[in-house]
């Protein structure tokens, strides 16, 4: 009798939470199930709000031992670090250091409870910062400032490609640079010698299409990220061949 279904597991912040969401007809997590289907079961563990400290204190919690009767994890996608990369600002808890943002990602990759399944881990740099339209819901919200700065995310993106370049088993998913190549694209005129998009010396751009508030990716920009993923899953077997249960042709032969 075949197992559990292994997994694709979801781990991070708002930004995986809401990638079961369909968003301008598309779901990052519908597809990614779809493109699965019959082979793997795709887990969603994001959690809006949190940072890597937050995602250290509910591992253990989130990833049980690995055993003979439990589902394996074949994937594990993280993405953490846009929380982190809040201002130490009295209105806002969640500033995570720059250094520490990289001791507790370096970590989490290496957590005995996650190499205990020896999955393939996809680490996703948290995408670019629209800052024009992070002030703007700021001072909507009532807030005296702005709580983040695109520079100020943009290191924190950086430091999440060194993690991958540097802990063995880690594959790096660049997602700020694919939203930051999408929102050019639909940037006529956007001068590559000048400050990035989301700037306030720049503009929104592109960007506005991508990241509606600022912070949260559109159905578009989940596009953007999966077609990013895509090609790290599989290759899977054509037809039947592979899946944990037998086709209708083999049941009925």
């Amino acid at each position: 009798m075949a197992g559990p279904y292994s997994q694709v597991v979801l781990f991070g912040d708002s930004l995986l939470q809401g990638a079961s969401q369909v968003q301008d007809g598309f779901s990052f997590q519908g597809a990614l199930q779809h493109l699965c289907m019959r082979r793997l079961d795709v887990i969603n563990r994001g959690f809006s709000g949190y940072t890597t400290k937050n995602a250290l204190y509910v591992l253990h919690d989130v990833f049980p031992p690995a055993s003979a009767s439990s589902p394996k994890m074949e994937y594990l996608i993280i993405l953490l670090g846009a929380n982190d990369a809040c201002l130490p600002i009295p209105q806002n808890t969640q500033h995570i250091p720059l250094d520490q943002y990289k001791d507790n990602l370096t970590a989490i990759v290496n957590h005995e409870r996650i190499r205990a399944h020896n999955p393939k881990i996809l680490l996703v740099t948290p995408p670019p910062l629209d800052e024009v339209r992070m002030e703007e819901v700021d001072l909507q919200r009532g807030h005296p400032q702005v709580s983040r700065h695109a520079s100020v995310s943009a290191a924190y993106s950086d430091a999440a490609r060194r993690i991958a370049s540097e802990v063995p088993g880690v594959t790096l998913i660049d997602l700020h640079k694919g939203l930051m190549d999408k929102a050019i694209s639909l940037t006529p005129g956007f001068r590559a010698d000048g400050p990035p998009l989301g700037y306030p010396e720049t503009g929104r751009g592109g960007l506005a299409q991508l990241l509606p508030d600022g912070l949260h990716m559109s159905g578009e920009a989940y596009k953007v990220f999966f077609d990013l993923v895509e090609p790290h899953i599989g290759p899977f077997p054509e037809g039947c061949e592979g899946y944990p249960f037998p086709g209708w042709q083999t049941l009925n032969g």
